[in-house]
């Protein structure tokens, strides 16, 4: 039976799931209140450091589902996003709008990954 590892685990949720080869981040925020594009560089500064403490990174992608407040704010987030993915290793992603859990939250990422550096 494959082992399922859990990392930075609350009462609600583990901010990294770790079963096989695969890498499950919770959804990652900003800092609530800055604008979209802070937001959206906090986020992935947080994945970035997930990722390396689960023994992956950025390269390892597979799927990034991205929700927006709103979704006039798309541009402003892929401009972050469009500079943080490195060429030729986008995901499987989707993105979409939803009310997120305070409006101070403006964007928020949730990532599946590869192990392996």
């Amino acid at each position: 039976m494959t082992k399922i590892t859990r990392l930075h685990t609350g009462t609600r949720m583990s901010q990294i799931v770790l079963y096989g080869e695969t890498v499950y981040l919770a959804g990652q925020v900003g800092t609530p209140g800055a604008s979209v594009a802070q937001q959206t560089r906090d986020c992935l500064d947080r994945i970035d450091a997930l990722l390396h403490e689960a023994g992956s990174d950025r390269t390892r992608l597979l799927q990034v589902t991205i929700w927006l407040a709103d979704m006039v704010d798309f541009d402003e987030m892929n401009a972050v996003w469009d500079a943080w993915v490195p060429k030729g290793h986008a995901p499987a992603r989707a993105c979409g709008e939803a009310r997120l859990t305070t409006p101070d939250y403006r964007v928020e990422f949730i990532v599946t990954a590869a192990k392996g550096l």
